[in-house]
């Protein structure tokens, strides 16, 4: 099954509880955060695989279990699959401006015209669901923007639930979807797998 869990990294802004944690990080991933010249790109680099950590510490999960990770704005985002050669990606991106020149070039012709025809006030969110479908489903297939983001196609059922509606020859598994909201969190957050099995609540984990 997969699970999803979100954190709030607000806490990791202050310096004294960023070191805590930044501690406890493996040599590598410190490097990883250190990289970064920002702070939030550092308190997000931390606070992701800090969420992950305690997540694969609550049940007891090996190292070789497939997972993956996101951050945006002041969250932080991990999914997980206990399944056996699951594919397991995540995405969350908190909601902003409506990128319209970013669909045109990213998204597929039937996709851009279904947000371009979506009602205003709800194209800016439909833009960001479309988002993060997009980028789970890169993610779970390990190519990242390696792959064509026009090469797949997201479609909506009766609904409004989205579903892979075309595919890439190269990966021929079935994968789902499942997304999730928050209170008092504006943002789109999906998950895209290829396990079946998918737990529809969105645990929220306070570091």
């Amino acid at each position: 099954m997969v699970r999803v869990w979100m954190a709030d990294i607000t806490p990791l802004l202050i310096e004294e509880t960023y070191q805590a944690y930044y501690l406890k990080l493996p040599e590598w991933r410190k490097k990883k955060a250190d990289r970064n010249h920002h702070l939030i790109d550092r308190v997000q680099s931390v606070g992701a695989w800090s969420l992950w950590m305690r997540v694969k510490e609550r049940y007891g999960l090996p190292d070789e279990v497939v997972y993956n990770l996101s951050h945006s704005g002041n969250y932080v985002l991990c999914a997980f699959s206990d399944a056996q050669g699951a594919k397991v990606g995540c995405d969350l991106e908190v909601v902003k401006e409506l990128r319209e020149a970013v669909a045109r070039r990213f998204f597929c012709q039937v996709e851009y015209e279904h947000l371009m025809q979506t009602e205003e006030q709800e194209r800016t969110r439909r833009f960001f669901r479309y988002w993060v479908l997009k980028e789970s489903f890169l993610k779970a297939t390990r190519r990242g923007m390696a792959l064509d983001t026009r090469s797949f196609e997201i479609g909506w059922d009766e609904n409004d639930s989205p579903y892979l509606k075309d595919q890439p020859e190269e990966f021929p598994e079935r994968y789902y979807y499942q997304e999730y909201q928050r209170v008092n969190v504006d943002a789109g957050i999906a998950v895209c797998t290829t396990d079946p099995e998918i737990d529809k609540q969105l645990y929220l984990l306070e570091l």
